[in-house]
């Protein structure tokens, strides 16, 4: 007995592909929900963690509050939509026609939009059969996904400095960026559309105005900017024609009875753009959002970060100079050079926990120490002449000191001489014991790859031993005068 397959069946095969479309397309908005998911638990993090003191926080606001409206961005599901363009474009007429009400200011006048205006338009999925969906446009947003579209002054308007620093900013935060043209791209229109592809975000090039064309002159112009202007920059898909505030010829009798023409505002001829803006959404819309929410989450960080450093180096650099003229003081003063190495030993050790303390590491008295020896065995020269200062003119010093009531005060210059001078050593290798552990702490607490030596030599040989001398010197003479 022998059995055969059965011949397979066109609908059979159908179903089977509209069954593994549905399923690529059900596992790609589960990817898609999972890294929207991971990015806003990797922003909540950050802003949670950042790590500032009062101190830092303060100058750091605006920074800080970008980094909380981006996560209420990601929150909320908003979808930034920014338009851009010279004057006179009709911006704010676009966005007008998108949303159906004027909310966008104009006007006849060149440069109406002196700010960044924005506007939320609700956006909400509904479903369509068993498998397609479908976006419904409604204003206000009652939904919880969103797009907010956002209106910018013209790109070269007056006070270009102002405004090139605002339509960088938006064009960070935007996840959608409409760049609109009323004509034949200008250079400085070519270049500003160059700019902006550099933030790698989507772009529609909408060619506004259609309206005061003949359609000859119309497509004429379509496939100059399509196939010369922006060839390089924008594919043809990203290409679209509208008409924000077409100006339609009605006919008109005057009050003498006799016949005219006049121009009144017709329906705006927006329906390209509108799918063109759906269909991105549809796509790609959860992603955009996670993917430039997290972008411009880096460079905000990455601000911080570099402010924050920037503040503690500073606070760092205030307490290792304390650190120096502290041991300078206590050891001219010091006749005695036991007490003069112990000084030493300890002022270095607190320099150390009050670095880690400012740069949040946690380190104890012990770790300090072992810190305190690991720099000391690798700074080499500096290190060296510490200790022979140390023990070479202290003791001198203490000769000094006790031959003074004998010389009647003849030795007390001298005495004098020798203190400031090995206070001025003392404070040299305070220096660089104080940089190298910044440097250390500002890693993280690890030396990196190079290791303890490199790092130690690196920073010692670009410290300016002659420079510091000479500082500590002049600054140890005047505290001595005060005594």
């Amino acid at each position: 007995m022998t059995s055969t397959l059965p011949e397979p069946h066109h609908s059979g095969s159908s179903n089977w592909e509209e069954e593994l479309d549905s399923a690529i397309f059900s596992f790609e908005d589960i990817q898609a929900e999972l890294n929207y998911k991971q990015a806003q638990t990797a922003l909540r993090n950050l802003v949670a963690n950042l790590d500032l003191s009062a101190r830092e926080k303060n100058g750091l606001e605006t920074e800080i509050t970008d980094l909380e409206t981006m996560l209420l961005k990601l929150d909320r599901m908003v979808v930034q939509i920014a338009a851009f363009g010279m004057v006179g474009r009709g911006k704010s007429s676009l966005l007008n026609a998108l949303v159906g009400q004027p909310v966008f200011e104009t006007g006849p006048l060149h440069g109406v939009t002196r700010t960044a205006q924005r506007v939320n338009w609700s956006i909400h999925e509904e479903a369509i059969g068993e498998n397609d969906r479908a976006l419904r446009v409604t204003l206000p947003a009652v939904g919880q996904s969103q797009v907010e579209l956002v209106d910018t002054p013209g790109l070269d308007e007056i006070d270009g400095h102002t405004r090139a620093a605002l339509a960088e900013q938006i064009a960070k935060q935007a996840d959608l960026i409409l760049f609109v043209i009323a004509g034949d791209m200008t250079k400085i229109e070519h270049e500003a559309l160059s700019q902006l592809r550099t933030a790698g975000k989507p772009i529609i090039l909408v060619f506004n105005k259609v309206d005061q064309y003949p359609e000859a002159d119309r497509m004429t112009i379509y496939h100059k900017i399509r196939d010369d202007r922006v060839r390089e920059l924008l594919s043809p898909l990203e290409i679209v024609m509208a008409a924000a505030s077409p100006l339609v010829k009605t006919a008109i009798r005057r009050p003498d009875g006799s016949k005219g023409v006049q121009l009144r505002t017709g329906n705006a001829q927006v329906e390209q753009l509108k799918l063109k803006i759906l269909e991105i959404l549809q796509r790609e819309g959860k992603a955009l959002v996670a993917l430039n929410s997290m972008l411009y989450a880096d460079i905000v960080n990455e601000q911080l970060v570099q402010r924050k450093l920037m503040i503690r180096e500073v606070a760092a650099n205030q307490l290792i100079w304390k650190a120096v003229t502290t041991k300078a003081v206590a050891i001219a003063l010091n006749p005695l050079t036991v007490v003069d190495i112990l000084s030493s030993i300890v002022i270095d050790i607190f320099l150390i926990l009050g670095l880690s303390q400012l740069y949040g590491i946690p380190m104890t008295e012990a770790g300090a120490v072992q810190l305190l020896q690991k720099i000391a065995l690798s700074m080499g020269g500096i290190g060296a002449s510490e200790l022979l200062a140390n023990l070479g003119l202290s003791g001198l010093k203490t000769l000094l000191g006790i031959t003074t009531p004998v010389t009647g005060g003849a030795s007390l210059g001298p005495y004098v001489t020798v203190a400031i001078t090995q206070a001025s050593v003392a404070g040299v290798s305070t220096y660089g014991i104080g940089q190298v552990t910044k440097a250390y702490l500002v890693n993280g607490a690890t030396w990196g790859p190079e290791g303890p030596k490199a790092v130690i030599t690196k920073i010692l040989a670009s410290l300016d031993e002659q420079s510091i001398l000479n500082r500590i010197k002049d600054e140890l003479q005047l505290k001595l005068r005060r005594f």
